[in-house]
């Protein structure tokens, strides 16, 4: 038995925060909003997919943003992206620590740790 692949990533959020989210991670980062069943869209968040990049937002009542553990996604224009972050007020926070790869960090609005890598 092997682990063979991911199948999403789930990070939280705050309760009533969706367009938040989707103006992040649609309309800044280019992911498609996809609706979530209808048992768990009772629930709040929001689910964001292209191919096999899924990431899933869940509300959690007790929110505290993950500032350590995130998730690290590849870009294909890195320094494009960078800019239209900075111009929509996000954090962008180059790292240059042994990876031959650039790559920097930012927070989704929630303060969620984000890594963002040239690819």
């Amino acid at each position: 038995m092997t682990l063979r692949t991911l199948d999403h990533i789930q990070l939280a959020m705050p309760r009533g925060r969706e367009t938040e989210a989707r103006a992040f991670y649609s309309a800044l980062l280019g992911l498609p909003e996809v609706a979530k069943p209808p048992e768990l869209a009772k629930r709040g968040g929001a689910w964001f997919e292209r191919g096999a990049l899924r990431v899933h937002l869940g509300v959690e009542e007790d929110f505290r943003p993950a500032r350590k553990a995130h998730p690290a996604f590849v870009v294909d224009d890195l320094a494009a992206l960078a800019e239209r972050l900075k111009a929509a007020g996000y954090p962008v926070t180059p790292d240059d620590q042994g990876d031959p790869r650039p790559r920097f960090f930012t927070a989704d609005p929630f303060g969620n740790r984000i890594e963002l890598i040239g690819g």
